[in-house]
């Protein structure tokens, strides 16, 4: 395959659009496990989430 004059263009295209993705689902990847382990650290503290009790909690 050929892609003539501009194959340094688009193989960096390529290049750098692949490595700001990796890195965007590295971001969520931490996030996610920071997300967590801060609600595990409230609902130790006695902090309770409202989606987890019912409608005849209150």
């Amino acid at each position: 395959m050929s892609l003539g004059p501009y194959a340094s263009f688009i193989a960096t295209s390529y290049a750098l659009v692949t490595a700001v993705v990796l890195i965007l689902i590295g971001w969520i990847a931490l996030d996610y496990r920071n997300q967590k382990a801060r609600l595990r650290e409230l609902e130790a503290s006695g902090i309770a989430r409202r989606s987890g009790r019912g409608a005849t909690d209150f």
